[in-house]
């Protein structure tokens, strides 16, 4: 029936080798968003929110602790910033505060301004774009994944309105939130009687997304996948569909008093990569944007968020073309103020904004987890170094596509980040 050829473990211990001049076949990017400030995070004040991802046993202070629910252990033997570089001085170093704003820097790799708007495609590529437009062989559209917050501004950033890029070079695209939801298995269940008029309507909408997984490009199509590509997803879907409509994505994690909206995008890009094992995935984690009006919310966000990083990476090394070949990088898009606003929670702590005139909004952290051999292994840079508009030129440059990308893109690649 043919020979059996065994795969060659690399010294490194990837299984596979990096085709070209890649550090690796797969980039997972966590924009850890909703405004994370350095002093919860990566400084402590409050004990160590993210046992997960950062060194320390510092207890959480007491008058927030009764706030904090209780997660299951952690999914790690130790730390993810052991296995890999942590950047403590990471900056938003230009452009409003705001989210929209650091969401479009980090998924664009450019400053942005007060022009930014939330109605339009960005005016530069997206990394979706980039990939896939110089990725050699060219990068599909099933190994390139945007699992964004449910909001209709998130959507967007799939693709951008720059001359010679556009739909048919974006992501496929998700929001876990509103499409595996209850109202979506009221519609499913739902017994229809329908006049002409709606059967004609949701055939329109039917024809719709058909069209945007699929069939002859013009400039009103939206991302093109091959036939045999669509009919993956569509399976794939249908598959989430009815696991979701028997209860089992309910509390999969089993999570004490049930998952937030964070924790369910990571458990959707999770089966994306188990079934898709896609070559480029972002996911979007926003929880901790509460911090406007709750502090103790904030950081019990942040513990859940940094709980749910874990448990993506714990998935990334059993899942089969995966393993050992993938690289991590962990970024908040924007930080938060210094100085309080007048809301204050149960606990007698103040909440906390994000304005462009406060120095800490502008602070924030960078974690690239990877393989031994290819990622400096428990490395802390703590000198200002690194900012937003590095990490897409650092997955151009780990996927190899930067030459495509080459005068687009003005940030360098992260790389004291690698050996």
């Amino acid at each position: 029936m043919g020979t059996l050829v065994l795969p060659y473990i690399l010294p490194s211990g990837r299984l596979f080798a990096a085709t070209g001049n890649r550090k690796a076949n797969h980039v997972v990017f966590c924009l850890f968003a909703g405004g994370v400030r350095n002093l919860e995070s990566i400084y402590k004040n409050d004990g160590n929110l993210m046992p997960n991802l950062l060194n320390g046993t510092e207890a959480i202070s007491s008058d927030i602790i009764n706030s904090m629910s209780p997660l299951p252990s952690s999914p790690l033997i130790q730390p993810l910033q052991n296995m890999g570089t942590l950047y403590k001085q990471f900056r938003f170093s230009s452009g409003p505060t705001g989210h929209f704003n650091g969401h479009t820097t980090a998924i664009t790799g450019q400053h942005t301004n007060n022009t930014l708007s939330l109605r339009e495609h960005p005016s530069f590529p997206t990394v979706f774009e980039l990939y896939r437009k110089h990725s050699n062989p060219q990068g599909a559209a099933k190994n390139c994944w945007w699992v964004s917050n449910s909001s209709n501004l998130y959507p967007i950033l799939n693709y951008s309105q720059f001359p010679g890029y556009g739909p048919e070079f974006g992501a496929n695209q998700i929001s876990p939130s509103s499409f595996f939801s209850s109202r979506t298995k009221d519609i499913l269940d739902a017994d229809l009687n329908l006049s002409s008029n709606q059967k004609d309507a949701i055939g329109d909408i039917r024809n719709f997304l058909d069209y945007n997984f699929g069939g002859a490009l013009d400039q009103f199509a939206n991302v093109k996948n091959t036939l045999p590509e669509a009919e993956q997803i569509h399976a794939w879907i249908k598959k989430m569909i009815a696991e979701y409509k028997s209860g089992l994505h309910n509390n999969p994690w089993s999570i004490s008093g049930g998952m937030n909206g964070d924790m369910r995008n990571v458990f959707y890009a999770e089966e994306i990569l188990k079934e898709f094992a896609p070559e480029l995935l972002v996911v979007n984690m926003t929880g901790v944007d509460v911090a406007h009006t709750n502090f103790s919310s904030y950081c019990n966000n942040l513990r859940k968020a940094d709980w749910a990083v874990a448990h993506l990476w714990s998935v990334i090394q059993s899942t089969p073309g995966m393993a050992n070949d993938t690289i991590l990088i962990v970024a908040p898009e924007i930080g938060r103020n210094g100085q309080p606003n007048s809301l204050v929670d149960a606990n007698g702590r103040f909440a906390l904004d994000h304005t462009s005139s406060d120095p800490l909004a502008r602070e924030i952290f960078c974690l690239v987890a990877g393989p031994p051999g290819v990622v400096n292994q428990g490395k802390v840079v703590t000198s200002v170094e690194g900012e937003s508009i590095d990490i897409v030129p650092t997955i151009a440059d780990i996927l190899d596509f930067k030459n495509g990308a080459a005068g687009i893109l003005p940030g360098t690649p992260l790389n004291s980040a690698f050996i």
